[in-house]
């Protein structure tokens, strides 16, 4: 009789046992998984290789059919990426948009908690899902955190056999997400350094070729410039504009898969006149700044200036496809480096030239002055003193051959004045920023005065013609009154080509001038203005110095 319970009692034992041991190997096995999956986060840094990893051994360690993982952007306003698994070809190609951030998906973001369901579609907030993703019904979504910060959430769908997920998938699931958010994080710096590198490598590199071609104006080096910025950015579009008319631009370099038409008009953009202003770099949406008509294809632009506020090597913007993730904070730090090498590089480009060009025309000078001085003079004594052997010599033939020689001796001369003349002519072909310098510096020789003169916009290329000659004429006049009557300590002078229009403003601290003596100078410059349909302001006040700004439209 007692064996019996004995028997029955053993059997329990047994399979209480059994039981145990059972789980105790499913859960050695759970905990191999994890630190399985947790040693293939840290096999490679690439970001999508990171998270591909991450859905596969989240699915693969608890037994979700299906999995995804949406990462938000650094501002954490929008999903940068979204992978999935579990799923065919055809129906992830189906869903393949970035979710829009609503329903259930939106909710997991703003409150990062983790969430077990039983029936994914009876839950309120059960949308968000793209077209075309599979019916399922047991859900869990575990929040992906790194340092305090949450940079995604981790979606599990289809526990295997149809079963609800259990707090112990949670807690695995919970801590495999854990390490991934570290991984994510290493990745992301990893990709950082890598993006930096590039952009430096390239700024290192297309700053060399400048300097080693020595032309900075070829369109060909603008277009290398705009080809590397448009490989290390990942853009679509490189875009090197110009001022146009009526404070617009035109693309006058435009590079990469969506191209414009060169010599297109772009649209007056504050935003690309104030980064040529102030010379930092700013983000938009392609509509902003390249028209509306160019949103269907191209998403975020970038634009940076080629240098310093003070110079006048124009912007680079580019732009990616509609639909691409925007320009990050890197991106922006990094064009500024690439950016600041290169106008680095055009400006001691152009300094070079415009010193090569001083010591050409002075050369020149010189060569004129001993053309002029000893050449010219010395010819013309030799004439001389061939002419005064006529009265020795009464031989026809010997007075023809006089002639003659003198002739030719005047010829001569003639044609070295006329050489003279066109070398001083080639001064005139010096550029528009060599000229004002030039201009300034001889104004003020003599006076004491050190003037400080400041250039923004594309002076060079776009204030020609008779505009330059207006404003030659107006700063002439302007420092010349400014060195005789001001008795002035300091002397600003600022070129400023920007919204389609030529300023110039011409600044000292002298003793300024409430009803001057003389008004047709400064007449002449209004009238200069007006006939350029420009305006010109002169402010001045007894012990307050003067301000003129003139003002005139490039067209």
């Amino acid at each position: 009789m007692w064996r019996e319970p004995l028997r029955r009692h053993t059997r329990e034992l047994m399979d209480e046992f059994i039981d145990r041991a059972d789980e105790l190997i499913r859960i050695q096995e759970h905990v191999q998984g994890l630190l399985w999956a947790v040693m293939s986060l840290v096999e490679d840094l690439s970001l999508p290789t990171v998270l591909e990893r991450v859905v596969q051994s989240a699915c693969d360690l608890v037994g979700a059919q299906y999995g995804a993982l949406g990462v938000v952007d650094d501002g954490r306003s929008r999903l940068s990426h979204f992978v999935t698994a579990g799923m065919d070809e055809e129906t992830a190609c189906l869903i393949a948009e970035l979710p829009a951030g609503q329903g259930l998906l939106g909710d997991l973001s703003r409150q990062p908690e983790p969430l077990r369901l039983h029936d994914l579609w009876e839950h309120p907030l059960a949308s968000g899902f793209p077209e075309g993703h599979p019916e399922l019904k047991s859900f869990l979504g575990v929040p992906v955190r790194s340092r305090g910060s949450v940079l995604g959430t981790l979606y599990l769908t289809g526990k295997a056999g149809g079963e609800d997920f259990t707090a112990e998938d949670e807690a695995l699931t919970v801590a495999l997400a854990a390490a991934a958010g570290v991984a994510i994080e290493n990745a992301r710096l990893f990709e950082d350094a890598e993006r930096r590198r590039r952009w430096l490598e390239a700024g290192m590199e297309v700053s060399s070729r400048l300097i080693e071609l020595n032309r900075p104006e070829d369109p060909g080096n603008l277009v290398m410039v705009a080809e590397r910025a448009l490989e290390v950015s990942e853009s679509a579009l490189a875009v090197m504009p110009v001022p146009g008319g009526a404070g617009g631009f035109r693309a006058e370099i435009s590079v990469g898969a969506l191209s414009l038409p060169a010599g297109t008009n772009l649209p007056a953009s504050g935003l690309l006149s104030g980064v040529l202003r102030t010379g930092e770099p700013a983000t938009a949406q392609a509509s902003e700044v390249l028209g509306p008509d160019a949103q269907e294809k191209l998403g975020p632009v970038l634009v940076t200036a080629l240098g310093e506020k003070s110079t006048s090597n124009g912007v680079l913007i580019l732009a990616r496809q509609a639909g691409s993730p925007a320009y990050s904070r890197q991106d922006e730090e990094s064009s500024v480096v690439y950016s600041s090498r290169i106008g680095l590089a055009l400006d001691l480009l152009r300094a070079n030239r415009e010193r090569e060009e001083h010591l050409l025309l002075d050369d020149r000078d010189r060569i004129a002055r001993d053309l002029h001085d000893l050449v010219i003079q010395r010819l013309f004594a030799a004439g001389m003193s061939i002419q005064s052997l006529r009265r020795f010599t009464p031989d026809s033939i010997a007075l023809e051959r006089i002639d003659t020689v003198t002739g030719e001796l005047d010829e001569t001369i003639r044609e070295l004045r006329n050489t003279i003349y066109s070398l001083r002519a080639e001064q005139s072909k010096e550029s528009v920023t060599a000229l004002v310098l030039r201009t300034v510096q001889q104004a003020v020789a003599g006076s004491g005065l050190s003037p400080h003169i400041r250039f923004n916009g594309p002076v060079d290329a776009t204030v020609t013609g008779g505009l330059a000659e207006q404003m030659f004429a107006v700063l002439t006049e302007a420092v010349s009154n400014t060195v005789r009557h001001s008795n002035a300590h300091s002397l600003q002078v600022a070129v400023i080509v920007a919204d389609g229009n030529l300023e110039l403003t011409i600044e000292d601290d002298g003793q300024g001038f409430e009803r001057p003596a003389r008004v047709s100078g400064l007449d002449n410059m209004n009238h200069r203005a007006r006939s350029l349909g420009g305006s010109c302001s002169i402010e001045s006040a007894p012990g307050s110095g003067t301000r003129i700004v003139w003002a005139a439209p490039l067209a």
